[in-house]
């Protein structure tokens, strides 16, 4: 099997309701659906951000595996 790893950071707005990521989130996943893969796992890890407006940065790692 091929597996390729993909890391995306987004960040969580300050203010205001939902993060606005899952446009970048669908991005990454259909851009390694057009080259023949489908996700296999997604794990998420958080942490703070300091800062004015900082806001938290959520980390997606994405496993996708290459169809035959």
């Amino acid at each position: 099997m091929e597996y390729v790893v993909i890391q995306v950071t987004l960040k969580e707005r300050f203010m205001g309701s939902g993060s606005g990521n899952l446009p970048e989130l669908e991005a990454a996943i259909n851009k390694q659906a057009a080259k023949g893969y489908r996700l296999r796992t997604i794990t998420t890890a958080s942490g703070k951000s300091g800062g004015f407006g900082g806001g938290d940065r959520i980390q997606a790692t994405m496993v996708f595996e290459k169809l035959t």
